[in-house]
This record gives structure tokens, sequence and C-alpha cells, in this order.
């Protein structure tokens, strides 16, 4: 493996630490990690792609697990739920981060999706009455196909897995949460070994940036555990959907 150093400008750098610090700290409050907000602003500060994904997928890992940690030790964590989605998206994570494709159609369609989400996200209201896990099928193709995309994009998958388990009805919002981060952890280890097994590189940039995501990360999954209710979670995961929608679309 080689570390790729990156020559940057040190007031860039200050700018992309603030960035992904506050990054960091809306996504996990909503159980996500921040992939797609860290992939959008080393874009604007420009970054090349060979970068890009592995740095995002490092920073997502450190955040997954803080905010795994922080909803598993408030007791939303749901095993039953988890492993069906799990099983096969961690292989499918791993060839999608091996495989590089150009963006095109691919990325506008997806952003699309985003956006429609987080639109119905804010003006359905939220109702918990009728949860029900998905049946097994389903749940592992929703993993599979999930984690294919999460290594291909180089985000841990929570931005389409959420979406898709509060209209189904699959649990609770902060369970989806909790689920959520767990799931964006184990693919997003997925996705980078893959990566790292095509590039066998590994940018330096990261080092920095992983101590902003793990403070932001902290804060973030503390708040979005223990203290927010679940409206105002909502309305967040909305937020981050629009930003990353709009980040696959204009990038």
């Amino acid at each position: 493996m080689i570390l790729v150093q990156i020559g940057y400008p040190n007031e860039n750098l200050s700018l992309l630490t603030m960035a992904v610090f506050f990054v960091a700290l809306l996504y996990s409050t909503v159980g996500h990690a921040g992939a797609s907000g860290y992939i959008a602003v080393m874009t604007l500060l420009g970054l090349t792609s060979p970068v890009i994904k592995p740095t995002a997928l490092i920073l997502n890992i450190l955040v997954a697990s803080l905010t795994s940690w922080q909803f598993w030790r408030a007791g939303y964590f749901s095993w039953s739920l988890f492993w069906p989605l799990a099983l096969l998206s961690v292989p499918m994570s791993f060839l999608g981060g091996y495989i590089n494709l150009p963006s095109g159609i691919f990325k506008i369609l997806l952003g699309l999706v985003l956006l429609y989400s987080a639109g119905r996200l804010l003006l359905k209201p939220l109702s918990e009455k009728t949860l029900r896990l998905p049946p097994r099928a389903i749940a592992l193709f929703t993993g599979g196909s999930i984690g294919l995309l999460s290594g291909l994009t180089g985000t841990g998958g929570g931005i389409f897995l959420t979406p898709i388990m509060i209209f189904g009805g699959w649990a609770k919002i902060k369970n989806i949460a909790a689920v959520s981060a767990m799931f964006i952890l184990v693919n997003s280890t997925a996705g980078l070994l893959g990566n790292l097994s095509s590039t066998k590189s590994l940018p330096t940039i990261a080092l920095p940036l992983s101590f902003a995501v793990l403070a932001g990360g902290s804060i973030g999954s503390y708040l979005g555990s223990r203290q927010f209710s679940p409206p105002l979670i909502k309305y967040l995961l909305a937020i981050v959907l629009t930003i990353a929608g709009l980040k696959l679309i204009f990038s």
C-alpha cells in the first residue's frame, strides 16, 4: 500500500477541516456518517476523485463507529433488522469499492431519488403505528443493492437505506438511525478495502480530517441518540438527504 501525500494550501485545509467537522456533526444526529457531505466539500475545494473516495470512506468509518456506539448504548440497535440487510451488502460494497465507474446519468438519477425522499419526509407526517420487519428476501435484496451503490459512490449507503426503512415502516426512527449507523460502518469498511485492493494507495490528508470528524461525530451522535426528538431527527434527515441529492446531481 502507498500513502499518497497531498500538497494542499494551509488556508484550504483549515476550511476543509471546519467543513467536515460540521458535516459529521449534522449527519451523525440522524445515524449517518457524512460521506456524501465530505465528498461535496472535498470536490468544491479541489481535491481529485482518486483522493476523495478513500478519504470519504475513512472518515465515514470513524463517524459511523461513534454513532453506532452511541445509539447502541441508548438501546436503539435492532439485530433482527440489521443482519439481513448487512449479509449481502458487505460483499457487494467491496465489489462496488473495487470498481471505478464514470458518474454521468447514474449520479443524477440517485440525486433525484434522494431529493424526492427528502420532500416526502417533509410533507408526510411521521407515523410509527404500523411497524413491521420486512420479509427476509426483501431485506437481503435491499441490503445487497444498497451495498453495491455505497461502494460505487464512496458512501456508506445510509442515505439510500434510511428513507426505505422509514417509508416501509420497518422500525421506529431512532431504531432506524441505529441500524443505519451500523450498516454504514460495515459497508464503508468493505468499500474501503475494495478501493485499496484496486488502487493500492491511501491519502495522507485523511489524518488531519479524522480528528475533526471524530469531534463532530461525538457531539452529533450524542445529541441524536439522547437529546433530539423523532420529529426533529426527521427534519434533520430531510436536510441531509437534500444535501446529498444536490451533491450527486451537481458534482
